[in-house]
């Protein structure tokens, strides 16, 4: 059911990806967890922080596997410029939908969730995310890119996500990159299982499927790398 504007919530939690193994970024990462690579005098996923931070994010949620202690010696404090962090360890990775929905104790019913990918390096503009959601009454709403690669998700002239990977054959609408960055509410968390270890992607095709596709905003302002690899954390770092 659409919600009214007196209904919706605002976007004041954000969940930070930060369990992957990242086996791209070896030897670097035998011993810890790739968002807490430095760049630039500092760990990677603390820019990721000050981002959302400076968005109104007001609690930050992160989830662990890989080094998990690492997590700890790092913020000892539990915090982040006065933002409250919140670790939740997964012994068994469940990829990005079970990590979603591995937090949701930690929501209230009806919050929304920023979710952030811990590898990213990004000053896309949040505020347009956020307002975009709102605006849409969106389910899911991903903050795109029309440049770079790999351009896997194509957008509707509608404003709404059409294919991924080109898996539903649609041929109609604009090649983007999704920068993984993306709002999710209630709703959503409520197509997953508990500690059931799934991707969004699948979930986001069945949506489309389903007629009721994320939608998608391109925000080219700003910049976005990926961090994942070798060659990108090092031409950051240079």
């Amino acid at each position: 059911m659409r919600k009214s504007d007196a209904d919706l919530k605002k976007v004041t939690t954000a969940f930070v990806l930060g369990a992957g193994l990242g086996t791209r970024l070896r030897p670097l990462t035998n011993t810890c967890p790739k968002p807490l690579l430095p760049v630039r005098g500092r760990p990677m996923i603390t820019h990721a922080f000050d981002h959302l931070i400076d968005a109104g994010i007001r609690r930050l949620l992160v989830n662990t596997h890989h080094c998990a202690e690492r997590y700890t010696e790092a913020f000892p404090e539990g915090h982040w410029r006065g933002v409250p962090l919140v670790f939740r360890h997964e012994p068994v990775l469940l990829e990005t939908g079970g990590g979603i929905k591995n937090i949701e104790d930690l929501l209230a019913p009806d919050e929304p969730l920023l979710v952030y990918n811990g590898d990213v390096w990004s000053s896309l503009p949040l505020p347009q995310l956020l307002d975009f959601h709102a605006a849409q009454h969106a389910e899911v709403s991903l903050a795109l890119r029309s440049t770079g690669g790999p351009l896997h998700i194509r957008l509707g002239a509608d404003g709404r996500i059409c294919d991924i990977r080109s898996s539903l054959g649609q041929t109609a609408g604009r090649d983007c990159l999704f920068s993984g960055i993306y709002i999710v509410e209630p709703a959503f968390r409520a197509r997953f299982k508990p500690e059931e270890k799934i991707s969004v992607i699948p979930v986001f095709l069945d949506m489309i499927r389903q007629g009721r596709a994320p939608h998608g905003i391109v925000l080219d302002e700003g910049e976005w790398s990926d961090l994942g690899t070798l060659e990108e954390y090092q031409k950051l770092c240079a």
